[in-house]
């Protein structure tokens, strides 16, 4: 595949294209934020340039992007495996235990009878909640192809307590990577603000930029299209301003970046602080709700066997 990419580029290339016009007709290889760079990268003089970051900037964007998925993955092992233990708990080991106390003469306490309903309840029908979890999933997956539904399911991610902070520190934390790196390689602010939204994971950050730029090209400053949005901390618009008063927006831009990766660290750190201990707590719940309701038709019998 590589290969032939290449073969077709310096074919079109031969024939008179630009470099980034070639790139153009490979839009699921080369995104629009990289096709620009080249252009601007070409009009400037300055490719080689322009190639160097696009390299460290591709390279910083996967950073960012394997912490995402790792503080996905983690919580969710974590899960799967809590969920599993319970169930063999509920379906295997349960089950054996409780028919020891069948022949017993009186009713079982409310926490034994519970957990038989329980185990009895994931036997006879476990499969048909797995396969309700399953169809809710796929369910999930298409409603999220709805650009509206998409739209919404963005916004409402952005509220929530702990990953909205996680999301937003993504999105600011990209947007100003690569509106940096645009203005750098001397593309337009107004194009800039569009390509950079459009690198956006959020639909409502995207749709939210896209405003913005339409404030600066009504002659909005930066700082002030952004600060309406509600989405960018105070610090990163401070740095912005200072950058658009002193003619130095890339730089500040470049560190509001920065600042604002070490903030995606530290949130991603802290959401892994709360879900591990919460998991635990949760599963350590689970089991002594488990243990209490086995001891206790125990302990009825030796109180009945020392009467």
């Amino acid at each position: 595949h590589v290969k032939s990419l290449g073969m077709a580029l310096r074919s079109r290339i031969q024939e008179g294209y630009t470099l980034s016009d070639s790139l153009r007709e490979h839009p699921r290889v080369f995104d629009s934020l990289f096709c620009s760079m080249v252009a601007a990268g070409e009009k400037s003089g300055h490719l080689d340039v322009v190639l160097n970051r696009l390299a460290d900037y591709t390279e910083q964007r996967q950073r960012l992007k394997s912490r995402l998925l790792q503080a996905m993955l983690y919580p969710l092992v974590l899960l799967v495996v809590a969920t599993g233990v319970v169930t063999i708990l509920l379906t295997a080991v349960v089950p054996k235990i409780i028919e020891q106390f069948d022949h017993l003469g009186h009713a079982l306490p409310a926490s034994t009878r519970t957990l038989i309903a329980m185990s009895d309840a994931l036997q006879a029908s476990g499969v048909y909640w797995l396969a309700g979890l399953l169809g809710l999933l796929v369910l999930g997956q298409r409603l999220l192809k709805n650009p509206a539904m998409r739209l919404r399911w963005d916004q409402t991610v952005l509220r929530l307590p702990v990953t909205g902070r996680v999301a937003r520190g993504l999105n600011t934390a990209r947007f100003s990577r690569t509106l940096s790196i645009l203005t750098a390689s001397s593309v337009p602010l107004l194009e800039g603000i569009q390509t950079a939204a459009a690198v956006s994971a959020n639909r409502y950050v995207e749709q939210q930029l896209l405003l913005a730029a339409d404030r600066v090209r009504e002659g909005s400053s930066l700082r002030a299209a952004l600060a309406e949005l509600r989405l960018f901390p105070p610090m990163m618009l401070y740095m912005i301003a200072s950058g658009e008063q002193s003619g130095e927006l890339e730089t500040m831009l470049e560190q509001a970046a920065v600042n604002q990766e070490r903030e995606f660290d530290t949130q991603v750190g802290l959401a892994l602080g709360l879900f591990e201990p919460a998991l635990v707590v949760m599963m350590a719940g689970v089991v002594l709700f488990i243990v209490i309701a086995i001891l206790e038709p125990m302990l009825q019998l030796n109180n009945m066997v020392g009467m």
